[in-house]
């Protein structure tokens, strides 16, 4: 019997984990040392100094499909009373075992980021207050991070839980210069990845809020490598795209452009995109997302496809509850041998 529960117990361990398992975890790479990305190295005497065991990431045994699901029903309200017998998956077309669910709402580690390019020199103000409510409404379990994009990428506040800092780094950002939006998404997505869950109380659901006017103009990364990037990741994207409705940047090519863009980053990952026409809803947004992230389910099964090739599988999830629509990231890469 002891045998039995011990066997059960590893099982739900690796089950309930949520963060990413298909990918190659990377090791925390100490921010005090420059240079060695192994994480250790030989003493200059050639005898080799004690050193601290790796950090180890969390992870799971088993091949997990985990999917955090948002259900509405087609008003503000999100549902928030289902059971796992209310969800159907389908991959592929094919029905799928829910062997795990959870409606409790986990911790989130997620990245705020912020356009500063030049365009955004009179909406700054707004932006800003509207992120720092964002910001005051996140838990003591919560981490975030603070990145503003113009010609360059900063990241002004790495990953805290202390909204003083978070709020302090919001004002910090100014407007000048083009705007580098992949080139930001690219380096939240890399943050998240180092966000290691050694235990089950550190397991988070990620995210990234990222507010922006208009198209990329000075990114090094093309969009196409970033999306397949956010594809392979656990880490859900909210878009939020300025319109300008007494200028002509909301019909331009640009804008469109960008429009299209941010729906993608959205619509790939399961997060949500806005667009709205006055600023002043800026902060109602904000908390939409927030309201989102605290409602969320978390469904997983174990693919009845047995191939381990690397390719593009598409998700699906339904509810039996009529009315209801249920939306999570529209698919994964299946694991690859090795």
């Amino acid at each position: 019997m002891k045998t039995v529960c011990r066997v059960l117990c590893v099982a739900a361990a690796a089950i309930i984990l949520i963060a990413d398992a298909r990918l190659k975890a990377s090791r925390s790479i100490d921010g005090g040392r420059a240079g060695s990305m192994d994480g250790g190295s030989a003493s200059l005497s050639g005898e080799r100094s004690p050193q601290p065991p790796p950090q180890v990431p969390f992870r799971a045994g088993v091949d997990l499909v985990s999917l955090n699901v948002t259900v509405a029903d087609g008003t503000p309200r999100y549902i928030t009373d289902l059971t796992q017998d209310d969800f159907n998956v389908f991959e592929d077309g094919v029905k799928q075992d829910v062997t795990f669910f959870n409606k409790t709402n986990l911790p989130i580690a997620l990245c705020l980021l912020l356009d500063t390019s030049a365009s955004m020199d009179t909406k700054l103000a707004t932006a800003q207050e509207a992120a720092i409510g964002f910001a005051r409404r996140l838990r003591q379990q919560d981490l975030a991070e603070v990145i503003d994009f113009d010609s360059r990428v900063i990241v002004l506040q790495s990953f805290t839980n202390g909204v003083q800092e978070l709020e302090q780094a919001i004002h910090k950002t100014s407007a000048g210069g083009s705007t580098s939006l992949y080139n930001a998404v690219y380096i939240a997505l890399k943050d998240l990845k180092k966000v290691i869950a050694k235990n089950h109380e550190e397991i988070r659901r990620q995210a990234i809020i990222v507010l922006s006017d208009g198209e990329d103009t000075s990114s090094l990364l093309p969009f196409e490598e970033v999306l397949d990037l956010a594809k392979r990741s656990e880490t859900a994207i909210y878009s939020i795209g300025l319109r300008s409705p007494d200028g002509p940047g909301t019909t331009s090519k640009g804008f469109k452009e960008a429009e299209f863009v941010l729906r993608q980053f959205s619509q790939e990952t399961g997060g949500r995109a806005f667009f709205p026409s006055q600023l002043a809803d800026l902060a109602n947004i904000y908390g939409q997302i927030s309201d989102e992230l605290s409602s969320q389910y978390t469904v997983g099964y174990i693919s009845k496809n047995p191939k381990r090739d690397g390719s593009w599988r598409r998700v699906v999830v339904r509810t039996t509850r009529p009315n209801l629509t249920a939306r999570t990231k529209l698919g994964y890469f299946a694991p690859t041998a090795h």
